[in-house]
């Protein structure tokens, strides 16, 4: 069972929403420090930001996937398909992130490394808006 935080759109929203503005400053903070010439620190400002995505973004994805999804779908199963591609969004994030890692690792801070940052953004911002629309229609799961 998961928790009320998930199950509520205003407090799930508020989480997606917290997590993505923290990802957005992080991000930026990398850019600047860029921009100022700063590599080395930029380099750990994007260490820092990878960490954030592991253990804001994505362990918030995975709580949804260890339950909040599985009762959706016990309570309607005709989200089934939606959860599914909801899933996907999580795994693309997932795989994202760890070309990241492979990225910084081999070839440092590149602006390749900034795209991906940025599809990180994208990605997250579409899926956020799309499970809260699907998820929450019509009170759906807002017990």
């Amino acid at each position: 069972m998961s928790g009320p935080s998930l199950r509520q759109l205003h407090a799930h929203h508020a989480i997606h929403q917290g997590g993505l503005s923290g990802a957005v400053a992080k991000t930026e903070e990398v850019e600047e420090l860029l921009a100022l010439k700063e590599a080395e620190v930029a380099r750990q400002a994007a260490d820092h930001l990878i960490e954030y995505w592991e253990t804001r973004i994505l362990s918030h994805a995975d709580a949804e996937e260890d339950g909040f999804y599985q009762e959706v779908t016990a309570k309607n199963p005709a989200l089934e398909e939606a959860v599914t591609r909801l899933k996907r969004d999580h795994e693309l994030l997932r795989i994202i992130v760890q070309d990241v890692k492979s990225m910084l690792t081999e070839d440092g801070l590149t602006s390749e490394v900034l795209h991906q940052f940025h599809a990180l953004l994208a990605v997250n911002a579409i899926h956020s808006r799309d499970e809260e629309r699907l998820l929450f229609q019509k009170g759906v799961n807002q017990s």
